[in-house]
């Protein structure tokens, strides 16, 4: 049973599988994602679970995870003993979590959230959910406040790129480092394709959907992005070797100066990674762009 602060009507909800009822707003719920971690806290509501929340802190930033939450094992093997214990009255749980359901069942009421898939476009399967969660806990309100708020900075964004690459904004690669001699790229079905398009920015080398959006390529590959600009984001622990390649100084993108990292933000994540996506590349770019911004850009409205 889901626990209240007081008596409630039931609420009819909906996730990635049709309705379901709820007897009351949830007060403790655990969450065996990151990115619906990241979408339950965006919504101010903060989790009693999570997994693996130091890797959280290192790939996903934004936003914080609060003190006090426990640590429930990892996202594909949830600690179900510790779940128990922490008595959830619901549980949110993703595509690396599907099979787990039946058991998870057991313990809370499950919801299920499905954001990455070849078929989907994540930003819009992020946005659709962040709204259905919204509901969840009672901050519809909340949840499109945020939404128009992240439309109006997109706007801003592009402006000021249009301005700073004066008039003709870049085609872009954005990327990660698997090592250094292999890379992934994002495809059209990925939250940073949708966060460049928003930002009026073109892909220099665009791929077809795939399940999480990303590609792996050979470093050499990027060869064809010629002199259009080549964004990488953080964490990348060879990054001080990679800048002592031979190969990596030799692509024309690097000679041209046409090259920058993104400060590290989580690109499988929710409805507002979409916004840190934008304003991470949109700095990165400024900061290399032929007419940068007198000022630094901060990130915020």
């Amino acid at each position: 049973m889901l626990a209240t602060s007081a008596v409630q009507a039931a609420i009819t909800v909906s996730d990635s599988r049709g309705e379901h009822q709820l007897t009351a707003t949830p007060q403790r719920v655990v969450v065996l994602n990151w990115d619906l971690a990241e979408q339950v806290l965006e919504l101010d509501v903060q989790p009693i679970g999570v997994p693996n929340i130091p890797g959280y802190q290192e790939w996903v930033v934004q936003p914080a995870m609060p003190d006090g939450v426990a640590d429930i094992g990892t996202r594909t093997e949830p600690n179900l003993e510790k779940i128990a214990e922490l008595k959830p009255d619901l549980i949110l749980a993703a595509s690396p979590q599907k099979d787990l359901i039946p058991r998870l069942e057991a313990l809370a009421p499950v919801l299920y959230y499905e954001t990455y898939n070849q078929s989907l476009n994540s930003a819009e399967a992020a946005i659709d959910n962040f709204r259905k969660l919204a509901i969840v806990f009672d901050k519809a309100a909340l949840a499109e406040q945020k939404l128009s708020a992240m439309s109006e900075r997109f706007s801003a964004l592009k402006a000021q790129l249009h301005q700073a690459y004066n008039g003709q904004p870049p085609r872009v690669v954005a990327m990660r480092f698997a090592n250094q001699t292999s890379v992934y790229l994002y495809s059209q079905n990925s939250t940073t394709n949708y966060a460049l398009t928003q930002l009026g920015l073109t892909p220099a080398m665009p791929l077809p959907a795939t399940e999480w959006g990303i590609v792996q390529k050979r470093l050499m590959d990027l060869q064809k992005a010629g002199d259009s600009y080549v964004l990488y984001f953080k964490p990348f622990h060879e990054e001080k070797q990679l800048q002592r390649s031979v190969i990596w100084n030799a692509m024309p993108f690097v000679r041209a100066g046409h090259v920058n990292s993104v400060a590290s933000v989580w690109n499988y994540g929710g409805a507002m990674s979409i916004r840190y996506i934008a304003e991470a590349m949109a700095d990165s770019l400024l900061a290399i762009a032929p007419n940068p911004p007198a000022v630094k850009q901060d990130g915020q409205d």
